[in-house]
Order: C-alpha cells, then structure tokens, then sequence
C-alpha cells in the first residue's frame, strides 16, 4: 500500500521588521505553490521525493500531511467529561486564557487514547490556515486522509535542528536564513531560533541522559558546534517517514473526514492495507490457509471413504452372487438379484400381497371388515371403517410404522406399503 506524506508549508507571518502595510503591499509569490513530498511503497523507507505542485503531486493509496512545528501549539490539561458533540466547546472554554487567539478561530485536537477526567495534550492551530492547506489540495484530486504534527510531546527527549524552511517555509521565505532548534519532551514541544545568548539557556541543564539531536544536512555542522556534542543527521524526507508513523490525526471535530459510498470503502481498505494492519493481514491469510486445507484435506478423506464404501459393496455384490459380471449401481444390482432368488424360493416380499395384508390384519380390529380392497404390485389399499375418527387412524399408523410400513391416507382410503419392500 503506497503512502504520500506531504510537508504542508508555514503559516506566514509577520516578521518584527515589517509592518502590517508593507506586508500587504507586497507581492504575492510567483507561481503556484510547491509541497515537498515523499512517496513509499511501505510507510518505512522513500521510494520517491521531491517538490511539486499540487496538481502534479504523485497518487498514493493513502495521504498524509505533516504540520511543521511552528504551527502548533501544545496544552496540557484534564479531558472534560462531556458528550462527543460538545466537547469542542467545552476545550475552547477551557483554552480561552492559554491561546492567543480567539478559541473559535483555532483548531484543536485531542491527543490519541485520551481517557476523560485525565490529563491530556490538546494541539491547537489556525483553523482558517488548515482548512485552506486542505481545500488546495482537494482541488488537485488529492485527499487528505491524515493530519500529523512534525514534532510532537513525547518520550524520550529529542533536539531536532532545522533551517526556517525545512519543516515547510512560508510562502516568499528563504530556507537556510536561520537556524531553528524544536525541543521535544514529554512536557511539550517549544521552537525558538539558535541565535544570542539566551538560546543555549532554553535548554535543560544538564541535558536528559537519554536526549536524542537530530538535524538537517544543511544545519548539521553549525548544531554540532552551537550544541558542543555530535547530532544524527535526518533529511526532509527521514523526518517524513518518521512524523508520519506518528499516531497522532489531528483532523478532529469539524474536519472529521466524512467518507460516505464508495469513499467509505475505499478508506477502509486502504486503513486494512496500511502497514499497521500488516500483522492482522497475515493472520487473517494464515487463518484462511489453514481453513482451506483443513477443508480439503476433509475432502480427501471423505472422498476415499466413499470409494472404501463402495468396493465393500461391489465386493459384497459378487460374493453373494457370483453371476454379476458387470456392476453399475451395487445396491439396485444385490436388491433386483436377492428379489429374485426370493421369487425363486416362493418367499413373499415386503410388498407382496400376502405381507401387506398380514402387516393390516395386525392393526386391524377384527370386529370391524374393511369395505374395499385393492392391491396394485406394490401397495394395498383399503377403506377404513366410517366409525374411525382421527384418533383411531393414528393408532392404525402407529402400529404399522412400528413394523416399517407406510401409510398414507388420500380420499378416505388408506394405502399401505413399505418403502423397502
């Protein structure tokens, strides 16, 4: 299952030095707007990057946008206890005085697994920022599935080291002209510049034994030398794949995908086919397999008990009489042959007149004759007496059946025979 994760671009803002004017007298970037993507095959490793538009983006089974981390900001807080429809309400109530913005503006998601009444992280986020990000990529046929932060609160502690335009710059920014440090632990998630001073003191000291620094190629060197110790180097790309392992979706609450149709399958097809899914898949084959070779094997033996059976009775057949050369159907062949060594003894049949009447007379009350008799070759009728009400021809029934004969009742006449006769 192919997988595009793409860099969604910074927020713009308004820098120190310029003003509100300036910035709206400013031309808009030229062209349209580029995303740095990664596409893979299996969630871990690139199987194609790069930078394109929209519309010229690659197809994938599933897409997955990452925010950088200058568009998020972390809360921590006690998950409310309130129904599903309200719960928005009631986090943006509980926001007000931590935002710096109006809580009806911004866009917020609850951390995965968050239980109410305990602590939890809730991300917040321009709303009108993210809805457009979403809107442009819809228009190019391109829908997003996923929303994950590039850095999230978690353990162990991480430094990631980035250039401004390496976590996805805003439009008109130029990547390289500063260098970013995002601090990540289980206590939330702060950016600031690597610049002055004050920078260093931003950081622990001393720092968590089981600190983790990761940086991008072009700011590796600088970080090793701001920091005083070595830093793994990440790419663009590595720093994809891994935020989008990421458990986090920040599409909550209003910007809940809503799959209906053919995208309702679609969707979960894809989420069966994603790799968290692979171990299910290999247990639901597993499960399969071992059920279709259990079926066949029952088959087999089934098969060969059958052919068992019927060389027992082809055998049976040409020991009880040896005068069969050719046997079609053992059974029909060992009861017209044993028929007619009967006929030959002067043996009557089951369905023979005399046996018939026997079999009734046994059931019969003998105060009470039959009005009729009628024997065809194989079945005798009679005709009850007019005095016999249903619980007498129940009685009758019973009593014959008992001695394997049949009775059937059709226009007050009753015909007996046996089935096997």
């Amino acid at each position: 299952m192919s997988i595009l994760i793409i860099q969604l671009p910074a927020r713009t803002r308004l820098s120190a030095d310029v003003t509100a004017s300036e910035a709206g007298a400013a031309p808009a970037s030229p062209g349209p707007k580029e995303y740095s993507y990664v596409l893979s095959v299996d969630g871990m490793s690139a199987t194609r990057q790069g930078r394109a538009t929209a519309p010229m983006l690659p197809r994938a089974d599933s897409v997955v946008a990452v925010m950088a981390p200058t568009d998020l900001s972390w809360h921590r807080l006690s998950l409310p206890k309130a129904p599903a429809a309200r719960l928005r309400a009631a986090l943006a109530s509980m926001l007000e005085e931590a935002l710096l913005e109006d809580p009806e503006n911004m866009h917020l998601a609850v951390a995965p697994m968050a239980k109410a009444g305990q602590p939890t992280w809730i991300a917040a986020c321009d709303h009108t920022w993210l809805t457009s990000q979403l809107m442009a990529l819809e228009k190019a046929k391109i829908r997003v599935e996923r929303v994950v932060p590039g850095v999230a609160p978690d353990e162990p502690p991480s430094a990631y080291f980035h250039e401004f335009g390496a976590a996805g710059a805003p439009e008109g920014a130029e990547p390289g002209a500063e260098m970013l440090l995002t601090w990540s632990t289980p206590d939330g998630v702060a950016t600031w510049p690597v610049a002055g001073s004050l920078s260093r003191t931003l950081l622990p000291d001393p720092l968590p034994i089981n600190a983790r620094f990761f940086a991008t190629p072009p700011v590796a060197s600088p970080a090793e030398r701001w920091l005083g110790r070595a830093v793994t180097v990440q790419s663009q790309p590595e720093h994809l794949l891994l935020a989008a392992r990421s458990i986090w979706n920040l599409l909550q609450f209003e910007l809940t995908p809503r799959s209906k149709g053919v995208y309702a399958l679609s969707d979960q097809w894809r989420r069966f086919m994603s790799p968290q899914w692979r171990p299910a898949r290999m247990g639901l084959m597993a499960l399969v397999a071992a059920q279709v070779l259990g079926l066949n094997l029952w088959a087999w033996q089934q098969s060969q008990l059958v052919k068992t059976k019927r060389a027992t009775m082809v055998q049976l057949l040409k020991q009880a009489h040896p005068q069969v050369q050719a046997v079609l159907d053992a059974p029909v062949q060992m009861r017209r042959e044993t028929e007619a060594l009967r006929a030959m003894a002067g043996q009557a049949g089951g369905n023979d007149l005399e046996s018939l009447m026997a079999a009734v007379a046994s059931a019969w009350p003998p105060e009470q004759p039959t009005a009729g008799l009628q024997y065809d070759g194989s079945s005798l009728t009679v005709m009850p007496p007019a005095s016999w009400g249903a619980v007498e021809l129940d009685e009758f029934r019973r009593k014959l059946g008992a001695a394997g004969v049949q009775v059937e009742s059709a226009d007050g006449r009753l015909t007996v025979r046996r089935a096997n006769g």
